[in-house]
Order: C-alpha cells, then structure tokens, then sequence
C-alpha cells in the first residue's frame, strides 16, 4: 500500500497542468530539457524576445524567453532544382502538417520569484509534452514596469509594447553601463532617453560630447559648456601632447619641460603666459646652443597652437570643470578638438570629478592634474565617454584609458557612474568593457565584435549574440545589474533629436539648389527696381 501510496503521489506531482484559459496557447515542450533551456514545438513561428509561461513538475510558473525559431518545411527540404521545389512549394501548402515552428527558450526563472527582483531557476526542468504560454501582460509588467523611484524608463517590451521596461538608476550608476551598437543604430538617442529622465530627478551627469550630438536636448536641467583647456593647470607632458609635440621627439620634450615647469609662468595669464613661455624656450636655446634648432621648433608648435586652439586653449579660463553644475545634464562640447586633446580633457574632467568625489567622501587623494582643493560634487555623478573605443583603445596607453579604469574600479565607493558608447567594441579595451556591470547591445554583425562582447560578460551567451544582427534601428538586448532580466526592448524615441541621424544628401542638394535659385531672382529683382527707379529719378 505505501509503494502505491508514493507511487499516486509521484504521478500527482508529475501530472500535466490543466490549460490556462487566460493565456493564449503557443506550443509543446519537446526533446530534451534543462533548468535553464527548453525547445518546443510551436503551432506558429514566434518572434525574437518573446515572454512565455510553462510549468515544471512541481507546479510552479516559469518565465522563460525566446532566443531563436527555427522553421522548416519537410516537402521543401533537401530541394535538387527548381522544377522539384516548384512542385514540393504546391505539396507543402496542401498539407497542413508540413511545416516545424522550433523555437529556443532560455528559462529566465520562477515566476513570482521574479517578480520579487530574484533570478530562480527551477530544480526539476519542464517535462516534454509540457504545454507553453505566452505571458500575461500583467506579469510581465510586475517584473519589467517597477513603481520604485529609483527606476526610469526607457522603452517597451519589443514583443509586448505595451509592457513598460525600466532600469535601475543606482545599479547604472555604481556598476557602470556599457551602449554597444553600429553607427546609426541608436547609442546617441539612449543616451539622451537616460538624460532627460536623470535630468528629471535632478541628478547631475556629464556627457562629452565629441561630434556634437546632444545640442538638440532640452529642458530646464540642461547645461551646455564648451570645453576648455587652461595650459597653467596641466603637467608639461600633458601641455606638449595639447600643442602635438611627438612623444618621440625627446629633445623637444625636454626643452618644454624646462620652460613650462616655472612658478613665474603659472602666474600669467592671457597673451602674457605664452609670450612669457616663448621667452623662456628661446632662452634655454640661446644658453645651450645644441638645442638651438631644436627651440626654434617648440617655438614654432606653440605659435600654431595658439593660431589653431585660440578657442580651445585658454590660460585665462576658470577651472574648467567648475563651469559643471549639480543637478543639471552638462553637455560638454569637444567638437573643436583634436583625438589628442580631447583625450586630455577628458581625463583632465574625469580625473577632477573623481578627486572631487573623494573630498566629499573625506578622502586623501593625489592627482597628476593640477586640481584645486574643494568639492564641488557632493552628489553622485554619471560621466558619459562617447567614442569609447577611441580613448580606451585596446593594446594602447591612454590617460582616458588609466582613469576610466579607475573610476570602473572605485567609482561605486564614490559615487561616479560610468557609461561608455562604442561602435567598435572589439577595439575597445576588454578590461574597461568587462568593469561594464550592466550592458545595452544593439545591432551588430561583426563577428569580432560579438565575441568580444561575449567574452567580456557573464550574462551574454551565443545564442543571444547570435541575434544581435536581426535586431532593428532602437531596438536592444539589456542584460545585467540594471534589470531584473535580460530583455529585448523597444528604446523610446527623443523626438526634438536632430543630430546623429542619416543625412538626406538629396534633399539638402534639392533645399540649396532651391534657396540658390531664389537668391538670383531676388537679386534680378533688386537690380530692375533699382533700374526703373534710376530712369523715373532722370
């Protein structure tokens, strides 16, 4: 009797579910299931990032969603020519069982485990023959629409629009966040949809800005500031890389060690710094005649930085960073600037806010930057590098690079969140990416680049990258500590957003030609009137 007893009860824990009748049917589990994986047979093919329901032997809902589906038609495989396939094409529309919908689901977790911001993954997997669901909206919004203040949205399910998706702004900010895309697939316009929502809170963020892509955003919080350089507050090193003096030419180097490094020198301002750093050049070439030539050449590179960078060098200016404010998305312009010294400045601001960021905190610190001593960030601040792969290179030394690995390191302690935007991630340096706690991936085909993004992060598998070319303009992959799941999402839009977008060569062609044409009427114009008028005067 208590063989039978357990017996009844083992088949009672392992009967199938009754059909909900408030999900709509999707398919079957079928083969071989896992934990973390199952397969099914659906009855239609279902698209990329869809949520489905199903249970496991102990009853209880699991979430999982689709990585892949695969479709095959049994009359159509294995063709030799045409004329079979022309003649398979009219068996397979006959036959209603021709087609196989397989599709590929990762089990994300337990249901209402979930919903309660905890990843479960179920100890006995589904059963074959296990029925699957797609997922209630309402679930859906438990999990991804979080009420918490802490929480901005930034888009929709791409498979249920309806269905909010919001992150966590302090996981993004202690963790780090990683925007990896092709050019033109929406970097530019997450970011300003994370700005406008920070902005919102107040909270402060500072984006560098290097082709000149956020001047279109609006708002009371906004704080546009052209970057500057102040040549009296770098090193000599970092002054020379700013005037593009040659790492290699050692001679030069030197010689702008010797003038720059002057207590009289820091004291000037305006024209008087560099007519007082000139003087200082040429007397050194005049004492030691060997580096005369030499001299001569450091003479010539500060002449045309000062024709080249009138705008961009200033030894007159504030501390540039103090021109940041608190509360307010400062948009910090590097158009002007060369790859060189836009990673300077950079590094210059990086450095400072973390520095500053310490003082707050009451912290020792040293910098190679000559920083004022006082806060002025008693707040958390999220920095924003743009062209991430351009300053933090692989296999190549940058100051952007040595202090965006820092605040990666110790930026959570802090306060200093970093996000970093790249194109070409399989250029960027791996150990900033792998810092990237959380990550927001959007189309790319570059084999390069997937396996790069793989390697460097724990919540990425291959069936996932796999999918990353089939997504569409805005749409994006989330993983990480800034979501409860991973999930592909439709990125709202910033509608005033101008910048950044594809140009329309031949509507710009049609606009001038059109603007050029009126320009000679009206020019036509002018000359009759002021003919007729002469004749009528005489």
């Amino acid at each position: 009797m208590m063989e039978g007893s357990e017996g009844s009860r083992f088949e009672k824990d392992w009967e199938q579910p009754q059909a909900k009748t408030d999900g709509e049917l999707l398919g079957v589990v079928i083969g071989v299931t896992k934990p973390g994986y199952i397969t099914f047979e659906g009855k239609e093919p279902i698209g990329l990032g869809e949520y489905i329901t199903i249970t496991n032997g102990q009853r209880k809902s699991i979430l999982g969603v689709v990585e892949s589906c695969f479709i095959k038609s049994d009359a159509l495989d294995e063709i030799s020519n045409f004329e079979e396939a022309l003649e398979s094409k009219i068996v397979a529309e006959i036959n209603k069982r021709d087609k196989s919908y397989k599709v590929n689901v990762k089990i994300l977790g337990l249901q209402e485990m979930l919903k309660r911001s905890k990843s479960i993954l179920p100890e006995i997997p589904p059963l074959p023959g296990t029925e699957v669901y797609r997922a209630r909206k309402d679930d859906l919004r438990d999990i991804f629409d979080s009420e918490e203040e802490s929480w901005i949205k930034i888009g929709t399910l791409l498979r249920n629009i309806d269905v909010n998706v919001r992150v966590n702004t302090n996981k993004m900010t202690t963790r780090h966040l990683g925007i990896l895309a092709m050019t033109g697939m929406g970097k530019s316009n997450l970011v300003s949809v994370i700005a406008k929502s920070i902005a919102e809170i107040p909270g402060t963020m500072v984006i560098f800005d290097y082709h000149d892509e956020y001047r279109f955003l609006q708002g009371e919080n906004i704080n546009f500031v052209q970057a500057q350089i102040n040549p009296r507050l770098l090193t000599s090193d970092k002054f020379g890389e700013v005037i593009e003096i040659r790492e290699n030419a050692d001679i030069q180097n030197t010689i702008l060690l010797k003038a720059f490094d002057n207590d009289d020198l820091k004291k000037k301002i305006g024209d008087d710094f560099w007519e007082e750093l000139e003087k200082n050049v040429n007397e050194i070439g005049f004492k030691e005649k060997r580096f005369s030539s030499s001299a001569d050449r450091v003479i010539d590179k500060i002449k045309d930085a000062r024709r080249r960078f009138d705008n961009i060098l200033i030894p007159n200016a504030a501390d540039p960073v103090s021109q940041i404010r608190e509360g307010c998305i400062n948009i910090i312009n590097l158009i002007e600037f060369t790859e060189k010294q836009a990673n300077v400045a950079i590094a210059f601001y990086l450095e400072s806010i973390l520095y500053q960021r310490k003082l707050s905190k009451g912290q020792r610190v040293n910098s190679n930057y000559q920083i004022k001593n006082q806060t002025l960030f008693h707040s958390p601040v999220i920095v924003v590098i743009e062209e991430a792969h351009v300053f933090m290179p692989k296999n190549e030394s940058t100051d952007t690079k040595y202090i965006a690995s820092k605040v990666a390191r110790e930026g959570r302690k802090f306060g200093v969140g970093l996000i970093i935007v790249s194109q070409r991630p399989r250029t960027l340096d791996p150990n900033v990416l792998s810092q990237m706690g959380s990550l927001a991936i959007m189309k790319l085909v570059q084999q390069e680049d997937q396996s790069q993004i793989e390697s460097s992060s724990e919540s990425i598998n291959g069936k996932i990258i796999e999918q990353l070319p089939s997504l569409n303009p805005g749409e994006a992959l989330l993983v990480g500590q800034w979501v409860n799941l991973p999930s592909f999402i439709k990125i709202d839009e910033i509608l005033e957003r101008t910048m950044g977008k594809d140009p329309e060569p031949v509507n710009e062609w049609k606009n001038t030609k059109e603007k050029r044409s009126m320009s000679i009427e009206d020019s036509r114009t002018y000359i009759r009137e002021e003919y007729i008028e002469e004749e009528y005067i005489e």
